[in-house]
């Protein structure tokens, strides 16, 4: 990949921008980045498609999460635009029926006023054990959930519920690809990393120590060098 090829970022559920933002320097010296829109779509199709829509002709592509499960859509929608390919901290399987249980209650909640609760309650569970009383990562996940707001929380929700099995597709994913997790991801446990890293021929998988599962702010420099390492080849 040359300096001349965009990078195409997609954040995670209730995520922004604002999570990429430890990483994107040393991004930047590759190459364009450009940050997706995900909000304003309640299908991973038409989520992705709208991102097809805005982004350059050829990228390299990596998404966080939510955002891994719409860039194996956009996988699907049109392989041949993408380069190079980064998974983070995601999976390919399909929501069971207590995750969807859960997505529920949480979409309730956000329509009663109460998503910045449920995202504090939540917090633990994001990032790794000696994580949990940093104020920092704690702050940057509210500002992300004020920055998607309420109606673009329940229109990912809603995607992200009815979304399909990705794992039957691996297998016809050809770009070179990177799959990043941490050691204590215990909102998607690195063991889906691992299968995601199997079924996809040549792909690297990268474990970081120490890391939940938001990479970017817990592990930015491993984060960067894992990414820029992987880009850059």
């Amino acid at each position: 990949m040359d300096q001349t090829t965009p990078i195409l970022l997609i954040p995670g559920l209730a995520s922004s921008a604002r999570i990429y933002a430890p990483v994107l320097p040393a991004l930047w010296r590759l190459g364009p980045v450009m940050i997706a829109n995900h909000i304003r779509d309640n299908s991973m199709a038409a989520i992705a498609a709208r991102v097809l829509g805005e982004a350059p002709p050829r990228f390299a592509l990596a998404g966080h999460s939510m955002g891994g499960y719409i860039a194996l859509e956009i996988m699907r929608q049109a392989p041949e635009r993408v380069l190079k390919l980064a998974l983070i901290n995601t999976q390919a399987r399909p929501d069971t029926p207590e995750a969807t249980a859960r997505r529920r209650g949480l979409m309730e909640r956000a329509r009663r006023g109460e998503l910045r609760a449920a995202r504090e309650e939540m917090f633990p569970e994001l990032v790794h054990p000696s994580r949990r009383d940093d104020a920092s990562i704690r702050q940057l996940v509210h500002e992300q959930g004020e920055d998607v707001g309420v109606e673009g929380y329940l229109r990912q929700q809603t995607a992200i519920i009815a979304r399909v099995d990705s794992r039957p597709t691996l297998s016809a994913i050809k770009c070179p690809t990177l799959v990043l997790t941490g050691d204590a991801d215990n909102t998607i446990p690195n063991a889906f990393s691992k299968e995601m890293a199997e079924g996809i021929a040549g792909a690297r998988l990268v474990i970081l120590e120490r890391c939940g599962h938001l990479p970017q702010p817990e592990q930015p420099e491993a984060t960067a060098q894992a990414l820029t390492e992987w880009f850059a080849s």
